[in-house]
């Protein structure tokens, strides 16, 4: 189950590459290139996400092995 950073990378993704293919068509260099921050953004925080998703299950993973 994705983590509320995940899912705000993802839309941060997704804002992005629609500022991009507006500022594309517009011919709007300011516009494609916050579009590309956007996106770059929006990757990491989804890596932040996935990250720390996975520790928290390292932990419960171990909490269980060390309660049996």
């Amino acid at each position: 189950m994705w983590n509320e950073d995940e899912v705000r990378g993802k839309i941060d993704q997704a804002k992005g590459k629609l500022k991009e293919k507006i500022g594309e068509m517009n011919n709007d260099e300011q516009l494609r290139e916050e579009g590309e921050a956007d996106r770059a953004a929006g990757n990491v925080e989804e890596a932040f996400g996935k990250g720390r998703r996975k520790v928290g299950e390292a932990i419960k993973d171990v909490g269980k092995k060390i309660s049996r």
